[in-house]
């Protein structure tokens, strides 16, 4: 029987306090209270309750001392979690507010837990990005690749791939020019390549690839800098210019135009330090 081990450091109080923020989150979230737009009530009450999900996951897992006996890697799960818990968390923090308290028909009950919902969601943002600090690979320090910061791009690179996906599919906006198209592939193809690395990196199945896995990061890291730069010319010429316009949701337009400038810049971050890595290493 696995003994209860009961640490206390920085980086259990942080987790124990997301698993609250959360807890409080998604529950003062869907109890009796009216919410308009059902499928950003969804999202938001999903984003507190995966996040307080995989916390408690992590905690009961190093509570019972089962690190050794889980099917991923404990030096890179724990830390995954975290960041794409704190995105999660910053998109209900702001989305909730934005769809949910400017309703002026609301009663100052449902408004006030709209407001306790919203400010708990922050608080567990600032915990989770709390965690990601004091879990993230220091100078000389031996880490998971998830720890460093190549893998933490990864995450964020993800995770606004998501966005641009849901901003392109509702209405469709990429599907009048083949440039467009492009677009939409070079998305697609960046999201599942960034994907795998963290599913491999987690799932310790690095030794796999049939090439050396820092080769494999050198070389999709500048395919996906050349194909986000081409993705970030193309989308606003063929979005905007009056040549080729095309009457959409302009600001969703724009957001994406945005998004994909931001993630090249996240691809571009990603080869820098991935390059200096490998250098080193070599």
């Amino acid at each position: 029987m696995p003994l209860i081990v009961f640490p206390t450091s920085q980086l259990l109080w942080v987790r124990v306090a997301a698993l609250l923020f959360t807890c409080v989150a998604f529950s003062v979230a869907a109890h009796g209270v009216f919410l308009s737009s059902e499928g950003m009530a969804d999202w938001c009450i999903f984003c507190w309750a995966f996040s307080f999900a995989c916390t408690l996951l992590v905690l009961l897992v190093e509570l019972f001392g089962l690190q050794v006996r889980a099917p991923v890697s404990w030096s890179n799960f724990p830390i995954t979690v975290a960041c794409y818990a704190a995105l999660l968390c910053l998109s209900a923090s702001i989305i909730f507010p934005v769809f949910f308290l400017k309703d002026k028909r609301l009663t100052s009950e449902v408004r006030d837990h709209h407001i306790a919902s919203t400010v708990f969601s922050c608080l567990a943002t600032v915990a989770y990005l709390g965690e990601v600090s004091l879990s993230k690979a220091r100078p000389g320090e031996v880490a998971g690749y998830m720890a460093t910061a190549p893998g933490l791009l990864k995450v964020c690179q993800t995770f606004l791939a998501c966005i641009i996906f849901i901003l392109v599919s509702d209405p469709v906006s990429y599907d009048h020019h083949a440039a467009l198209k492009w677009c939409m592939a070079v998305y697609c193809i960046c999201f599942i390549l960034s994907m795998a690395v963290v599913v491999l990196c987690v799932g310790e199945c690095t030794g796999c690839l049939p090439i050396p896995f820092s080769k494999f990061l050198s070389a999709y890291g500048l395919l996906a800098v050349i194909m986000y730069l081409t993705a970030t010319i193309i989308w606003p010429v063929f979005q905007f210019d009056k040549q080729y316009q095309y009457r959409g949701n302009r600001p969703k337009l724009i957001a994406v135009a945005v998004l994909t400038a931001l993630n090249f810049l996240l691809y571009l971050a990603d080869l820098a330090y991935t390059a200096r890595l490998v250098f080193v290493s070599i």
